[in-house]
């Protein structure tokens, strides 16, 4: 079994998402789904499909306008939170210190925090690509996390740009984070792969040792390109 969860971004509506959960009601499959929708689409209830936010604050209430707390998460009934994207780190600045902030007060509340990690092309052609990915599991994850995390691992440098690694960079890099974070005490944790992942390639890239499911952009708007995702492992 794989944990599939797709990540709207800023796209989508209430009846794009009544549409996917009706399209996703009768699909064969032991695989955990997960919809990463806007705040304004959460609080849908799905037997099939678990629903989860792209961010959260880091404050649990007080004057901070525009902020969404991990407790208003939970209020709508989801269960799920990412945090770190690599699009929340790139637009918006946020550290492992700010994302580690935003975990905690996920678990706090009752959430799963999907938290990312991932290196720049930069990193990348610096040959830092292990030491970012390493740093990123040991200062974004809460130190009292009690395993109920997921760690989403996201070439930063590959999203949105159609790229994705060899089998081999993607298991290097999820074999230091499963290693990584078992030597945190929290052996077992979830490692999904995330960038660029669609119906040709999910098969294959979740056949990959340590790769427990993928975490998908734009091919999971749309039932046509997310369901085959979804039915290409069992």
């Amino acid at each position: 079994m794989k944990i599939i969860a797709g990540n709207w971004k800023m796209n989508g509506s209430r009846d794009a998402l009544s549409n996917m959960i009706t399209a996703l009601r009768d699909v064969d499959t032991e695989n955990t789904i997960i919809l990463c929708v806007p705040y304004t689409m959460l609080g849908v209830e799905s037997d099939r499909v678990h629903m989860g936010a792209q961010d959260v604050s880091a404050h649990d209430h007080g004057a901070f306008t525009g902020e969404i707390s991990a407790n208003m998460i939970s209020d709508t009934g989801a269960k799920y939170v990412i945090v770190g994207h690599s699009e929340r780190r790139a637009y918006h600045n946020e550290t492992n210190d700010i994302v580690r902030q935003k975990a905690t007060m996920a678990l706090s509340n009752g959430l799963t925090p999907i938290i990312c990690v991932g290196e720049t092309m930069d990193e990348k052609q610096a040959g830092k690509t292990m030491e970012i990915i390493e740093s990123g599991v040991r200062e974004s994850v809460p130190t009292d996390a009690t395993g109920n995390i997921i760690i989403a691992y996201e070439p930063r440098w590959a999203i949105g740009a159609g790229l994705t690694p060899t089998d081999t960079e993607i298991a290097t890099a999820h074999k230091l984070i499963a290693d990584t974070l078992t030597s945190m005490g929290l052996g077992g944790t979830p490692v999904l792969y995330g960038a660029s992942v669609k119906g040709s390639n999910a098969a294959q890239i979740m056949s990959i040792p340590n790769v427990d499911g993928v975490l998908v952009g734009g091919a999971s708007l749309k039932p046509d390109d997310f369901i085959p995702i979804i039915t290409s492992v069992k």
